[in-house]
């Protein structure tokens, strides 16, 4: 393929794509971008650009205004999940199995249509703790112009492969890829926000003793700082100083771990959590609760 060649399919991947891109009006300043996420006029965008809750607006492609309201948003992927009464939207192809050095667009639709593009630069995740979750993530070195976030990233035939967010790394281009937003936008769209599992413990990694680590088969766990009263932990008899080893089938060695076993659907589930007390390994049931 010549540059011309290359040129014009790059041109006619943003053209594709950019009939699935609308502007999000939900600030007091530029307007952001949407991704067209459903036939039912669902319109997934960047939480952080919606900033009320109330007279939002979506402009379709063809450029007239549609009222919107807010099903749910998710601050720690920075998605929030939009719907218009239009029945004329034009789904995008979604697409997965991105790779690294993939050629790869970002669009955005703050006014008119536009594009940057770049390359997938890693492909991550998840991402715990703090102010975030994310099961996956891509990273591009596209440069985020101001309206961009919440508009789709594409590949170079124009098929969606994430959501872009200039909020959720500092100093670095990270989309929700299409598989994780798209469990994102089951809860939201259920429960008006993502549930997740929450124990009510504060915890510090330490390694097992030698003898405890052979019977448990894994060198680490967390040692319980604190129980919060009335918290799932305490409910089940959890105590300080008790060391998690395991929670349901997953071993948890860090708070990494921890957190990955304590996804949306474990929330109203009762678990067994592995704990070394005494230097003795026992079992807990507890039913884990969702997080504040």
């Amino acid at each position: 393929m010549n540059l011309n060649e290359y040129s014009e399919a790059l041109a006619a991947a943003v053209e594709r794509a950019g009939r699935s891109t609308v502007s999000v009006d939900a600030r007091g300043r530029i307007p952001a971008s949407g991704v067209v996420w459903s036939s039912a006029g669902e319109i997934l965008t960047a939480d952080h650009v919606v900033q009320r809750d109330e007279d939002l607006n979506v402009i379709l492609p063809d450029g007239s205004r549609q009222a919107a309201r807010l099903l749910g948003r998710d601050p720690h992927s920075d998605l929030a999940l939009l719907k218009v009464e239009a029945s004329d939207l034009v789904m995008p192809e979604f697409a997965s199995g991105a790779r690294v050095g993939h050629v790869a667009l970002a669009l955005g639709r703050p006014d008119d249509l536009q594009a940057s593009v770049s390359h997938v630069v890693s492909i991550g995740g998840p991402v715990r703790g703090g102010f975030r979750y994310l099961e996956a993530y891509i990273q591009t070195d596209v440069t985020m112009f101001p309206g961009f976030s919440g508009g789709p990233l594409v590949d170079a035939a124009g098929r969606v492969i994430g959501v872009n967010s200039s909020a959720l790394a500092r100093g670095a281009s990270l989309a929700v890829p299409v598989a994780a937003a798209d469990k994102i936008v089951a809860a939201l769209r259920q429960h008006g926000r993502v549930q997740r599992g929450y124990l009510g413990v504060s915890t510090q990694p330490v390694s097992l003793a030698e003898g405890v680590a052979q019977l448990a088969g894994q060198a680490s766990g967390l040692m319980v700082i604190s129980v919060e009263a009335d918290g799932p932990a305490a409910k089940a008899g959890l105590l300080q100083g008790d060391v998690l080893i395991g929670l349901g089938d997953q071993p948890i060695h860090d708070i990494d771990t921890l957190h990955a076993a304590l996804g949306p659907d474990t929330v109203g589930q009762d678990l067994t959590a592995r704990v070394v007390r005494g230097g003795q390994i026992q079992s807990i049931s507890m039913r884990v609760g969702p997080r504040p």
